[in-house]
């Protein structure tokens, strides 16, 4: 007996128990990966998927770079990729609640979804 039949053989006996799912776990669909993009698009344009690979490298490469040089980068309708410094703070060790750590200001980059996207994803069904 495999363990998929083995793991599928328990998991039906405990539902037929009443058992319920682990609160607080969400099932989430595979991530969209730059292999699955690549591919796509590779086989939407009939171009190689190592050139294909190459242009979209380049086309992050080339975000990145921007967002180093502190400019924002805006795709309308779909959102803006832009810079913001969060400020420093104090922080406290949860081990020792009584001793503090200053954490330090930091760049970090924030992605504010467009209209049209959000739009999009308010309407998809769960």
């Amino acid at each position: 007996m495999s363990a998929q039949e083995k793991n599928s053989k328990s998991n039906s006996a405990a539902q037929a128990k009443g058992a319920r799912r682990p609160v607080g776990r969400k099932v989430r669909p595979p991530a969209l990966t730059k292999r699955d993009i690549v591919l796509e698009l590779s086989g939407q344009y009939d171009v190689p998927q190592q050139t294909m690979a190459a242009i979209v490298q380049s086309t992050l490469d080339m975000m990145t770079d921007s967002l180093v040089k502190g400019r924002h980068i805006e795709f309308r309708d779909f959102g803006v990729f832009e810079i913001v410094i969060r400020r420093p703070r104090i922080g406290r060790n949860p081990n020792q609640p009584e001793q503090t750590v200053e954490i330090p200001a930091r760049r970090s980059v924030r992605f504010k979804p467009g209209k049209q996207m959000r739009e999009r994803v308010a309407a998809a069904k769960r």
